[in-house]
């Protein structure tokens, strides 16, 4: 998840000072951190001491997986023969600095994996930070997109690639991204502001494989588990250098949000659909610096922005806004600085990458807010129904197999006796068929 704004093009575009953190702003950094406003009262912190947050999802263990773009590092692309990022974004350095958190319920951070490739942007421009860009599971088994690897960022020999992570923390590349860049060019190619290796936002699970969202070329790919890759739409032939980032899927319809480019221009990002062949519509316009999408139970989008403010980010500027069926905008939280993804949790609540960049690793944080969404009583899982699924997640933490947030515990306890056990199964498996269980008044 490569954070880098792109200069808005005049006659020849060239990509300038377009680190997302701004030149200025990552110089004041020690103060900043005194100064940021505070959020609206919805938005609480869940989790902190991460290194520049990106991408983040729910585990089947119930802890919830964060992306981490590291500490960046020391190794120079300069004399080393590779395709340089065009100046003052480029040269690069790198170094193997990236990491993937869990954070428990309680908002304990442990490493689940770490020494994966890092990069930074030229001093002049900031030295913005990428790694792992996003996380995503497939039957129990982790995977990680990193987009902070290959010669162009200094890590000639870790590449941008997808990783499937190995219980025990080890990892393994399923498929070089960068080569199918290479041997695969989209149609309209920004010439001053490439990425040889690319700058791979997001990735969402699918029945046979992933989705990934690929910002500077502006292509959304297909992976399969066995590393077979396949382009699904490209953004730039019909969109331009529109800068596509974050995903979600609603139905069979991907949508994806646009960052759009440097300086920022208020009202300037879209969020587009892509349909399953291919063809890609805008939706919905007007939004600013769009990093984050997820829909809820009741079908509503939830866009993230991470800065609404022009013409650099601005911290304390962030916000998600609620995006109803008929078009209907509602800003739903606000106060955010730097946000870089977000995803909803088996509570019913949003989960924020919060001080994504443009402040120390360390600094990063995991914010949770909450947008008012009630569930209905037994459903543990968070989806808006209850069904056998609900059961199998209860029975799992009964057992042992997995934690619970405090909100799933109180889904869970679904006879209300404050203890959740086999009694409680029993009383979802009757709300799923909604049949009244055992001993219930009528």
């Amino acid at each position: 998840m490569s954070l880098i704004l792109r200069r808005r093009p005049v006659a020849k575009p060239i990509r300038i000072a377009a680190s997302l953190c701004g030149l200025a702003m990552l110089t004041a950094v020690p103060a900043l951190a005194q100064t940021l406003p505070p959020p609206s009262p919805n938005v609480t912190v869940f989790a902190e001491g991460l290194e520049n947050p990106r991408g983040l999802h729910f585990g089947p263990d119930g802890y919830l997986y964060v992306a981490e773009g590291g500490e960046g590092g020391t190794n120079s692309t300069v004399g080393t023969g590779a395709q340089q990022v065009p100046p003052p974004i480029g040269p690069y350095t790198g170094g193997p600095t990236a990491r993937i958190s869990k954070v428990a319920p309680s908002g304990a951070r442990t490493t689940v994996t770490e020494g994966l490739p890092s990069t930074q942007t030229s001093p002049a421009s900031g030295g913005a930070i990428s790694g792992v860009a996003d996380v995503a599971f497939r039957n129990n088994t982790l995977y990680a997109l990193v987009t902070g690897g290959g010669a162009s960022h200094g890590n000639p020999d870790a590449p941008n690639g997808l990783y499937r992570i190995a219980s025990d923390g080890s990892y393994t590349l399923v498929v070089d991204l960068g080569e199918y860049l290479r041997t695969h060019p989209v149609q309209a190619p920004e010439e001053d502001d490439f990425e040889p290796d690319g700058s791979w936002y997001s990735m969402l699970p699918i029945t046979d494989g992933f989705l990934l969202v690929e910002a500077n070329h502006g292509e959304v790919d297909k992976v399969t588990p066995g590393g077979a890759v396949s382009r699904i739409a490209d953004i730039s032939a019909a969109f331009g250098h529109a800068v596509p980032t974050a995903s979600a899927m609603n139905g069979q319809d991907l949508y994806v949000g646009t960052l759009s480019t440097f300086p920022i221009e208020p009202g300037s990002a879209s969020v587009l659909k892509v349909a399953p062949d291919g063809t890609v519509t805008k939706v919905f316009g007007g939004f600013t610096t769009v990093v984050g999408l997820a829909f809820d139970p009741q079908g509503r989008l939830y866009v993230l922005q991470m800065s609404t403010a022009g013409p650099k980010p601005t911290p304390g500027t962030g916000n998600i806004v609620r995006v109803a069926p008929d078009g209907t905008q509602e800003v739903v939280a606000s106060g955010l600085t730097f946000p870089t993804a977000m995803t909803f949790g088996p509570d019913g609540k949003l989960y924020v990458s919060n001080i994504g960049f443009g402040l120390p690793p360390g600094a990063g944080q995991v914010v949770r807010v909450d947008v008012g969404i009630t569930l209905p009583t037994g459903d543990v899982t968070g989806d808006g129904q209850v069904t056998v699924d609900d059961v199998r997640t209860l029975l799992e933490y009964v057992v042992g197999m997995r934690v619970l947030l405090p909100t799933q515990q109180a889904q869970a306890d679904a006879n209300g006796d404050g203890v959740i056990d086999l009694k409680d199964a029993v009383a979802i498996i009757h709300l799923a068929v909604a049949t009244p269980p055992p001993g219930a008044k009528m």
